[in-house]
């Protein structure tokens, strides 16, 4: 797929792995509509000169917000890459459920909503396609996020899907399973992180590539040992 004069509308792309796609999609002649929900890294976004729409994904608000500052115009490419986190681990004591419903939302029912909402346009367009960052969580979860993990096997899931319902159209479905990335979200995780220009480097590649998954960094790893024994890959992420 050719970049090149194509408008991008990017969720979540005023920190993180966002801002870095938002730059290097622009560097390649993109036009970029980002959402977010920080005042200080939208105004950001806008120095770029991007467009960018306040939205908090982790309600039905967000995706309607979106949709009412897009209005009737089209969009080439929708990159679903909003995420948020949130602490659900009982051997720490009672999870907040309210915060896991926000999570939720953010991470699954809001990219549901924006595919539905934006499909029709997507098809109107010569070449477009629908980028869904998942996570390598997806693929086994860890034993500390269990409701993040949730979330990213189910827009996996509804992905592989997604991409199977659209197979003869001109919307291409992509995945993205980034690992642990050095974001705001991971600041206060130790290891080894990937740097978010690295990620975005790659993601980006394989949307220009036609590619149905981009499995980043260290997922490649995970996801051969998953191929050969998705027990033993359970096994591992299941000790983080």
């Amino acid at each position: 797929m050719e970049i090149g004069g194509k408008t991008i509308l990017l969720s979540g792309g005023t920190a993180g792995i966002g801002a870095e796609m938002a730059q290097q999609l622009a560097a390649k002649g993109a036009k970029l509509i980002v959402t977010g929900r920080s005042p200080e890294g939208l105004a950001k976004a806008r120095e770029f000169g991007f467009e960018a729409i306040p939205a908090d994904l982790s309600g039905p608000g967000g995706a309607h917000a979106i949709t009412d500052a897009l209005g009737d115009r089209p969009i080439d490419i929708l990159i679903n890459n909003a995420g948020q986190g949130v602490d659900h681990d009982f051997r720490l004591g009672a999870p907040d459920v309210d915060a896991a419903d926000d999570c939720i939302y953010a991470n699954l029912n809001s990219p549901i909503r924006l595919i539905a909402a934006l499909l029709p346009r997507l098809k109107q367009r010569s070449e477009a396609a629908i980028v869904n960052v998942t996570s390598g969580l997806a693929i086994a979860p860890n034993a500390g996020s269990p409701v993040y993990c949730a979330t990213k096997a189910a827009l996996s899931s509804y992905t592989q899907a997604l991409r199977a319902q659209l197979s003869d159209c001109n919307v291409h479905v992509v995945e993205a399973l980034p690992p642990v990335v050095a974001t705001q979200m991971t600041a206060g995780r130790v290891g080894q992180k990937m740097s978010p220009q690295e990620c975005a480097g790659q993601i980006i590649r394989a949307i220009e590539n036609n590619d149905h998954e981009a499995n980043v960094g260290m997922v490649k790893v995970l996801r051969r040992v998953h191929s050969i024994s998705p027990k033993l890959a359970g096994k591992i992420m299941l000790r983080f």
